[in-house]
């Protein structure tokens, strides 16, 4: 496998028919390499991996039909339908791809398809929040929770789909009035990133707060924050009369792939049983391919059942949802 890690080196090759593909990915490299080094050795082709930390709308449309990517990859929903909106990927095809996905995690038309899932959940005290004591999303308004919530910027990628996909339940009145009560429930005002809202629980300054399931495996792999991983339980929470919320790392293939063949392969394997195991455990998240295992770490955290809302459904939402956080000023 050749890993390129500097959009320079893959952006100066001319876009040449190859026994390869050419991947653009908001994963970091050294998260995907398992499943690109498998790849490669089940079909001989390589993967020419291009991290990026944001800029792929714009990198597209300035590469137009030049461009090497074949694939991208991404870890938010509302990343990959931006790139859809922009015109910058085509449909795919594939009895395996359908067979494998279901369809509300997938385009209507098959021009993106979720891999693994992770679930936006309540991280809780082991010593403060009693079993049953928070159940919903919506419970999070309840004043009972005043000054012991944590969380990440309201207007983060993660918490955006959260409040889009409240959206998606609730209308726009009921989502604000939410809004307004989980910001008079903050403990402080928001910052950081998900694990250190675990390490404030941890540090006694907030009770509960909400994260992305796999942050606990990452936790409990690191001897320092293994501490805040066990001072915490997970709570799936659910919307009312529905499910947990979800969110995807996605995959689409480009409008203008070089390689198109070995782009739908390349897709066909990460949606494999095989291929999912590898991502999920590697990152700590649920994998979606039937008949796949589940990582005995995250099996240990109990069983939940998803919010069945197609996931494009909440992207479009997500302007919506960033107008209503800054309305109330959340991160204020």
């Amino acid at each position: 496998m050749r890993l390129i890690t500097t959009l320079a080196t893959l952006a100066l090759a001319s876009p040449v028919l190859a026994d390869e593909v050419n991947v653009y990915s908001y994963r970091q490299p050294e998260l995907i390499a398992p499943l690109t080094e498998a790849f490669t050795a089940e079909t001989g082709i390589d993967v020419n991996v291009a991290f990026l930390e944001k800029g792929m709308v714009e990198k597209l449309t300035a590469e137009g039909n030049r461009t090497p990517a074949d694939v991208i990859l991404t870890v938010d929903i509302a990343r990959l339908n931006s790139v859809i909106e922009a015109g910058l990927t085509q449909p795919v095809e594939s009895e395996i791809l359908t067979a494998n996905i279901p369809a509300n995690l997938r385009g209507e038309n098959n021009e993106w398809f979720g891999l693994t899932t992770r679930a936006r959940v309540i991280y809780a005290s082991k010593d403060r929040v009693a079993d049953g004591e928070v159940t919903t999303y919506e419970d999070l308004a309840d004043p009972k929770w005043k000054g012991r919530i944590c969380t990440r910027s309201g207007t983060h990628a993660y918490n955006t789909a959260l409040i889009a996909a409240m959206l998606s339940h609730h209308d726009e009145a009921y989502v604000t009035t939410w809004l307004e009560g989980v910001k008079a429930n903050l403990a402080r005002k928001p910052q950081g990133n998900d694990r250190a809202q675990i390490k404030a629980i941890w540090a006694a300054e907030c009770d509960i707060a909400i994260g992305n399931t796999y942050y606990m495996g990452q936790m409990l792999a690191d001897e320092e924050q293994k501490a805040w991983a066990d001072s915490v339980d997970i709570v799936f929470p659910t919307f009312e009369g529905s499910g947990t919320h979800v969110n995807i790392s996605g995959v689409a293939m480009t409008k203008y792939a070089p390689n198109r063949d070995n782009a739908v392969k390349f897709m066909e394997f990460l949606a494999s049983s095989k291929a999912q195991e590898i991502y999920a455990a590697k990152n700590f998240e649920y994998p979606i391919a039937p008949g796949t295992s589940v990582d005995p770490v995250v099996a240990s955290w109990g069983e939940f059942t998803a919010d069945e809302t197609n996931l494009m459904e909440i992207a479009q939402l997500r302007a919506q949802a960033i107008r209503l956080a800054e309305t109330v000023d959340f991160d204020g």
